[in-house]
C-alpha cells in the first residue's frame, strides 16, 4: 500500500510537470525530456510511470479534470436549493485552484490534441457529460423542462469560451469576471421564469463567497495538489 501512494505522488508530480512544459512549449514542444527536466528525475523515471507521451498526457488531463470536479463537487456540499447547485457550478467553474491563466493555457494545449486522439476525445466526452447532467439537475427544478437541455447546453458552452478566451489574453483572466459573464447569460433565462432577481443574487453571493473561503483556501490547494 506505501509502495503504491509513493507512485501515486511520483505520477502527480510528472503530471505537474507535464502542465509546465505544455505552458512553456505547447503539446508539440512537450516531449518526455523536457518533461523528465523540469521534474528533475531521468526519462526512464517518466516511462516507468507512464510508458509513453500518449499515457502522460491523458494522466495530466484526468488530474486536471479531477480538481475541477472536485472544486464543483465541495461547493455542492452546502447547496440547499437546485439555484445554489447551478451557482455552484458556475463558481467551481471559475474557482482559484484552476481558473488561473498557466492552466488555461495547458488546457487549450490539450483540447488541440482531442481530434487526433481518442482516448482524449473519451476523456472530455465524460467531462461534457457530466457537466451537463449536473447543469440539467440543478435547472429542472427551475426552467421548463424543454428548455433546460437548451440552457445547460448555452452555459456550458459559454464558461469553455471564456476559458478559451482566458487562454488568448495577455493578462490574466480574474475568475469573478468569468463569473459575471455566465451569471448575465443564467439571468436572461432564469428571470423569464419567474425566479427574482433578489433569489439569484442570494445564491451567487452564498457560492462565491464559499468558494473564496474554502477553495481558495491554502489547505484545499495542497489537499487538491495532492491528490
Amino acid at each position: 500500500m506505501a509502495r503504491r501512494k509513493i507512485g501515486d505522488l511520483r505520477r502527480a508530480e510528472l503530471s505537474q510537470a507535464a502542465w509546465s512544459a505544455l505552458v512553456q512549449y505547447g503539446i508539440r514542444g512537450t516531449t518526455l525530456d523536457r518533461v523528465a527536466k523540469i521534474a528533475d528525475v531521468s526519462k526512464g523515471v517518466v516511462l516507468h510511470h507512464f510508458g509513453d507521451k500518449d499515457a502522460l498526457f491523458e494522466g495530466v488531463q484526468r488530474q486536471a479534470n479531477t480538481l475541477l470536479r472536485d472544486c464543483v463537487v465541495e461547493l455542492f456540499r452546502h447547496a440547499d436549493t437546485p439555484l445554489e447547485r447551478l451557482y455552484a457550478i458556475i463558481a467551481g467553474n471559475f474557482a482559484a485552484p484552476v481558473f488561473q491563466q498557466e492552466i488555461c493555457h495547458a488546457w487549450i494545449s490539450l483540447c488541440s490534441d482531442v481530434p487526433h486522439n481518442s482516448q482524449s476525445q473519451r476523456i472530455q466526452t465524460a467531462v461534457h457529460s457530466r457537466m451537463r447532467s449536473n447543469l440539467i439537475s440543478a435547472l429542472r427544478h427551475i426552467l421548463p423542462p424543454e428548455e433546460c437541455a437548451r440552457a445547460a447546453f448555452q452555459l456550458r458552452t459559454l464558461m469553455d469560451g471564456l476559458w478559451l478566451r482566458a487562454s488568448f489574453q495577455t493578462d490574466p483572466m480574474p475568475g469573478t469576471r468569468g463569473v459575471d459573464e455566465v451569471d448575465f447569460a443564467a439571468r436572461q433565462m432564469l428571470l423569464p421564469a419567474g425566479v427574482s432577481d433578489a433569489e439569484i443574487t442570494a445564491a451567487r453571493t452564498k457560492m462565491e463567497h464559499l468558494s473564496e473561503l474554502i477553495l481558495s483556501s491554502r489547505a484545499y490547494r495542497d489537499r487538491a495538489m495532492a491528490g
